[in-house]
């Protein structure tokens, strides 16, 4: 094939990857597409500017083949663009620095079969967050780390080890208020909710998920993840209190999902303006998207954020340091989510309680 037909083909799979995520279907082989827009919009670009200057246009399909790549890159990269240094910050950098009213948070997927256990502890160590949100842990991670934690500050714990990739483990040297370990939708599908006093003795309401990614074997859909995503959302915009929600979505930042998430929730993206910081996959220098998500609510300023080093696993820890600053909640506030949002978040979770009811009644029979 000779390098003009194959960029059109090259442009028309470029079309049809932009257009997929615009089917209004969960299946997992159309949500994926979510996830690779860096990577579609720089191909899209690097055909476009090659078929642009390397060939004469000479015929209407010429133009209107350059014209709709273009609108193909032009909408990729408004989905992307926030999450470049060229757009400004949705949470601003701190003003004030008052360490009473500051907290650091590290999350990490520490992928179940690793067994480099000692080097996530010393990243935990080497960072030293007053508090570590760890996914994917079964048992062992927890006899591996927990004494040494406990030894080191860590004092409060909330643990839900599993087996089944969704376990989760949280300490922190700030006091955590009445933790629970709920299962929103699954019984093997653990989620953490929790306060947090910060010395200053304000109080926090924390939210931890790790919902399962819309993949085989894992789930055929996006149903189960959004839906708990919702209920979330719900929970942070109902609080009295300053709100941050964390984990591993096994969404990207860009989806509709998480975009629902942000607008009914009202929380902000602290990545907004600063970079993408790219979680997933390690172990891949292209194939990789952010997964691991930290929003909190228009109270906090950021000090630092940054990803951690290789710790063995698929995913690359996410730090983050903040400060509370209710003074300036006013400047940073969302838009209120508009009444079909609302409606939209809570169609979401009726399809997933309809799911559930089909699959029991299908178990019965």
């Amino acid at each position: 094939m000779s390098l003009k037909p194959f960029l059109q083909a090259v442009g028309i799979l470029a079309v049809i990857l932009t257009l997929f995520p615009f089917v209004a279907a969960d299946y997992w082989w159309i949500r994926m597409f979510d996830y690779p827009h860096v990577q579609l919009t720089t191909f899209t670009l690097v055909a476009l500017l090659v078929y642009f200057f390397r060939f004469d246009l000479r015929s209407w399909r010429d133009y209107a083949f350059v014209v709709i790549l273009a609108g193909c890159f032009l909408f990729q990269l408004t989905k992307i663009y926030p999450y470049t240094p060229l757009a400004g910050y949705e949470v601003e950098n701190n003003e004030m620095v008052d360490p009473e009213n500051t907290l650091s948070l590290m999350v990490s997927n520490v992928l179940q079969k690793n067994t480099d256990h000692q080097r996530v502890l010393d990243e935990v160590l080497t960072k030293d967050p007053d508090m570590v949100i760890l996914t994917e842990t079964n048992h062992r991670w927890r006899d591996a780390l927990a004494p040494s934690l406990q030894e080191f500050g860590y004092i409060y714990k909330t643990e839900m080890p599993l087996d089944n990739t969704y376990g989760m483990l949280l300490y922190s040297k700030l006091e955590t208020i009445n933790p629970q370990v709920r299962f929103l939708l699954e019984d093997s599908i653990p989620s953490m909710h929790m306060g947090l006093r910060i010395p200053s003795g304000k109080l926090i309401e924390m939210h931890i998920i790790h919902p399962t990614p819309p993949m085989p074997p894992h789930d055929a859909s996006s149903t189960d993840r959004d839906a708990q995503m919702m209920m979330v959302a719900k929970m942070a915009r109902n609080s009295p209190n300053p709100v941050i929600v964390a984990g591993d979505f096994n969404d990207v930042a860009w989806s509709e999902s998480t975009s629902l998430f942000q607008n009914v929730s009202e929380l902000l993206d602290p990545r907004v303006g600063r970079g993408f910081y790219n979680t997933f996959n390690a172990n891949s220098w292209l194939m990789r998207w952010p997964l691991d998500h930290l929003f909190v609510s228009e109270e906090f300023r950021v000090m630092d954020l940054r990803l951690g080093n290789d710790v063995e696993s698929d995913h690359f820890p996410l730090y983050v340091k903040l400060s509370l600053e209710p003074t300036g909640a006013p400047e940073q506030e969302r838009e209120p989510a508009t009444k079909e949002e609302l409606k939209e978040a809570e169609k979401q979770i009726e399809k997933e309680e309809k799911k559930d009811q089909k699959e029991k009644t299908e178990g019965k029979s």
